[in-house]
C-alpha cells in the first residue's frame, strides 16, 4: 500500500481500532451498560430507535444550518466593517470579546423568555456561537495587508475602497473559508445546548429524554449521531474551502 493510501485509510483504521479497543475494554472489566455501553450496544439502540434519531437528527441539522448560514452573512459583514475601519475596530472588539466571554448556555433562557420554547432558541443560539470566529478570521486577513503595498497602491491612485474589493476581500478568503470549518461544527454546539435546555425536538432533546429514562445506549447513539453529522458538514466545508482558495494552499495538506 502507497503512503497517499495509508493517509487516506488512516482515519477509518484509527476509528475502527478505537471501537475495537473500546468494546474489549467494555466486555472484558465487565463494565455495566448504564455506566459505558459497549459499541455493539450503542449499534443496537441506533438500529432500534433509528427512527426517533433520524428525524432528531433532521431537526438538529436544520437549526445548526440556518444559524450557521445567519452567521456567516454577519460575521463575513462585521469582519469586513472592522477591517476596513480602525474606529470600528477599537469601537466593537471589546464588547465582542466581552459577549463571547459569557457562556452561550446562560443566554438561553433570555431567548426562551422572548422566543418561546422551539426552533428560534436553538437557531440563535447555533448563530451566537459561530458568529465569533468568523469575524475575526476576517478581520484578521484584512489586516494582514501589508502597509507597503497599501502605500504602492495608493501613489498609483488607488483609493480606499479600491484596495479593500482588488487586495483585501480576496487576501482575507482563505481566512474566511478556513473559519467556516470551526463556525460549523460551533453551531451544533450550540443547537445541542439549547435543545437540552429549551425544546420539544432535535438530538439534544432526545438526549435528554433517554437520560431521564436511564437509556444509556440512546444517549450514546445521540452523540454518534452528532458526531456523523458534524464530520459531514466539516467535510463539506474542508471541500468549500479548497474549491475556493485551493490557489492559497501550498500543499496538499488541509
Amino acid at each position: 500500500m502507497t503512503n497517499d493510501r495509508w493517509i487516506k485509510a488512516a482515519p477509518w483504521l484509527w476509528t475502527i481500532g478505537l471501537f475495537v479497543v473500546w468494546e474489549a475494554a467494555c466486555k472484558g472489566l465487565d463494565i455495566a451498560v448504564f455506566i459505558l455501553p459497549a459499541p455493539t450496544d450503542i449499534w443496537a439502540a441506533i438500529v432500534k430507535y433509528w427512527s426517533p434519531i433520524w428525524k432528531n437528527s433532521l431537526q438538529t441539522l436544520f437549526t445548526t444550518t440556518v444559524g450557521f448560514l445567519l452567521a456567516v452573512a454577519g460575521g463575513l459583514a462585521l469582519g469586513l466593517a472592522i477591517g476596513w475601519s480602525r474606529a470600528i475596530y477599537a469601537g466593537l472588539y471589546p464588547l465582542m470579546i466581552g459577549f463571547n466571554s459569557v457562556p452561550k448556555v446562560a443566554v438561553v433562557p433570555i431567548l426562551v423568555i422572548w422566543f418561546g420554547i422551539g426552533t428560534v432558541p436553538a437557531v440563535l443560539t447555533a448563530f451566537l456561537i459561530a458568529f465569533f470566529p468568523i469575524v475575526v478570521n476576517v478581520a484578521t486577513g484584512l489586516a494582514t495587508i501589508e502597509p507597503e503595498m497599501e502605500d504602492v497602491l495608493r501613489a498609483l491612485g488607488a483609493k480606499k475602497m479600491d484596495i479593500m474589493l482588488k487586495v483585501g476581500i480576496p487576501r482575507s478568503m482563505p481566512y474566511f473559508f478556513g473559519s467556516l470549518k470551526i463556525a460549523i461544527t460551533l453551531a451544533f454546539v450550540g443547537s445541542v445546548i439549547s435543545e437540552t435546555v429549551a425544546a420539544n425536538a432535535g438530538i439534544g432533546h432526545m438526549m435528554l429524554a433517554a437520560q431521564s429514562q436511564f437509556n444509556v445506549p440512546l444517549v450514546w447513539a445521540g452523540l454518534v449521531a452528532l458526531a456523523v453529522l458534524g464530520i459531514v458538514m466539516y467535510a463539506a466545508m474542508a471541500w468549500l474551502e479548497m474549491r475556493m482558495t485551493g490557489w492559497a494552499h501550498r500543499s496538499g495538506r488541509q
